[in-house]
């Protein structure tokens, strides 16, 4: 079976994935053999969202009822209900529901009765609580086949330490990634100094570690010092796999969701209230404005190196009209010139003009040369990938030590007009 859980945490507390790591053992106890736990990220765009996106998934072998009345208890005794936005939802099925509801739930948006109709036609047993939105991500996870994932170990911290500050040691941390990299990522941002595995919410995560597999991040952990920790629980995750983009084109991008778009650099790089950065990306005529936010720190650079006529993939969120930029393709660079008087051969020195269509003078001897000097400068960046850094990444978003997906390749290096069909 496939026990779904979503939207039981708040600003305020809670987190789904502690539930869910509650739940595990609680299934255990009662006889239940686990197959998998799933930490599912779904559409990062979503309003309604608490933090990350994040619904939990189980597969397990046992009863059914017993699963539905363990997961309906947890939910009942640990879900953040005071909270308005908090709107649990718990489903249990002895079905794999449809792959294209994860999907939806994953880059697009759902309503609870398009789930609701999902859990009815496999028969499945389900409990929405409040206005029931939580049904929407809890279907989504129990709907969800990772062709690629990665995995995160999650350590939770003592009830009575919730809401304290947390000790956990910033040189073990640094210490973790050093040994382990690339086979783990994004505990720490080493690049600006700063820890990213350990948050600063008032909910019961200690600390959490990615990585390619349960080996790779369990051998992080073994390097972590810290306060005693309740339990810990390695999820299988679609987290660092860009299973959130899709290819898109600049004249059809639709709010709230996230996509790879090719275009031609049209405007420089300018810098705006804050620190934010912006672009004008060309496709067929059509203008994107793509954003670099102070958060992404030094990858602005990159994005303040592009000039008009640079061909570039670029990867995010269209919101508000514009693309918020997780990563960068560069596929062609345009020359950039320096025009300049020429130097006098006899004098050395260099010419100034002799009037407008009159070509250069010498001041010096008076030699004159109708040809400008024209120099190539060498470009700060080269043809690649570029990404934010750690702490502006987001769950979903795929960091570059993990490759580059053959589709984001196509995208970037494709040449097709704009009469061409789309890629998909």
């Amino acid at each position: 079976m496939w026990i779904g859980i979503d939207d039981t945490d708040s600003p305020g507390g809670m987190c789904t994935t502690y539930i869910g790591a509650v739940l595990v053992r609680r299934l255990v106890q009662a006889g239940l053999r686990i197959v998998d736990a799933r930490l599912v990220r779904l559409n990062p765009n979503v309003i309604h969202k608490t933090r990350g996106n994040a619904a939990i998934s189980i597969e397990a072998d046992g009863d059914p009822e017993t699963a539905f009345a363990l997961a309906t208890a947890c939910v009942e005794e640990l879900a953040q209900f005071d909270d308005k936005k908090t709107n649990p939802g718990v489903a249990v099925s002895e079905i794999h529901p449809p792959l294209d509801f994860y999907y939806a739930a994953l880059r697009d948006y759902c309503t609870v009765d398009e789930a609701v109709g999902v859990l009815e036609a496999v028969g499945a047993r389900y409990r929405g609580y409040k206005n029931r939105r939580g049904l929407i991500g809890a279907t989504a996870a129990i709907s969800s086949v990772f062709p690629n994932q990665t995995y995160e170990l999650l350590a939770y911290r003592k009830r009575e330490m919730w809401g304290t500050p947390r000790q956990v040691d910033t040189a073990s941390l640094f210490r973790a990634e050093e040994v382990t990299y690339p086979h783990t990522w994004d505990t720490v941002d080493r690049e600006n100094g700063v820890v990213v595995g350990v948050p600063h919410t008032p909910d019961p995560v200690l600390f959490g570690i990615r990585g390619e597999s349960p080996a790779w991040v369990k051998e992080a952990r073994s390097y972590v010092r810290s306060e005693e920790p309740a339990c810990e629980q390695v999820y299988t995750t679609n987290q660092g796999t860009d299973a959130h983009l899709v290819p898109g084109s600049v004249a059809t991008l639709r709010e709230g969701r996230s996509y790879l778009v090719r275009g031609t650099v049209a405007q420089a790089a300018a810098t705006g209230p804050g620190g934010h950065v912006s672009f004008l990306l060309k496709d067929c005529g059509v203008d994107l404005r793509c954003m670099a936010y102070e958060p992404t720190k030094g990858f602005r650079a990159i994005v303040r190196a592009l000039v008009p006529g640079d061909v570039v993939a670029t990867a995010g969120s269209y919101k508000g009209g514009s693309l918020n930029l997780e990563k960068l393709g560069v596929a062609r660079l345009a020359d950039v010139v320096r025009i300049r008087p020429p130097v006098c051969p006899g004098c050395a020195k260099r010419m100034t003009s002799a009037g407008t269509g009159k070509g250069y003078k010498c001041r010096v001897c008076g030699a004159r040369s109708r040809e400008p000097e024209v120099k190539v400068l060498e470009r700060r960046i080269q043809p690649g990938w570029y990404e934010v850094p750690p702490t502006a990444r987001r769950h979903l978003a795929r960091p570059l030590v993990r490759g580059v997906p053959a589709w984001e390749e196509v995208v970037l290096q494709s040449s097709q007009g704009c009469d061409a069909p789309p890629i998909t």
